[in-house]
């Protein structure tokens, strides 16, 4: 008799193992679907972000040419602007002389 109830017991225990192991599986699954999907959204929003830098960084570009244009011609009117100042004050010291 004692045997009997040791083999059910057994038995039963060895189901319940044998279904919490599969609840198991089927849990640690859906976890590493959920991880492998997280992983995925985050590579994604990578790229996005890599995309996004790559745009400002050719716009930061695109202002710094302008930039630089804008300095030029700022530099060129400057020196006409120098050379007008010279070339009138010739003629004033010129009139002043006579």
């Amino acid at each position: 008799m004692m045997k009997k109830t040791g083999l059910k017991l057994s038995a039963m225990l060895l189901v319940a193992v044998l279904a919490t192991g599969c609840a198991n599986t089927a849990e640690i699954q859906a976890t590493a679907d959920r991880a492998a999907a997280d992983a995925a959204a985050a590579a994604s929003a990578a790229e996005a972000a890599r995309a996004t830098a790559d745009r400002a960084a050719q716009a930061a570009a695109a202002a710094q040419s302008t930039a630089d244009q804008a300095l030029s011609a700022a530099t060129e009117a400057q020196a006409c602007c120098d050379a007008n100042r010279e070339s009138m004050e010739r003629m004033f010291q010129r009139s002043m002389s006579k």
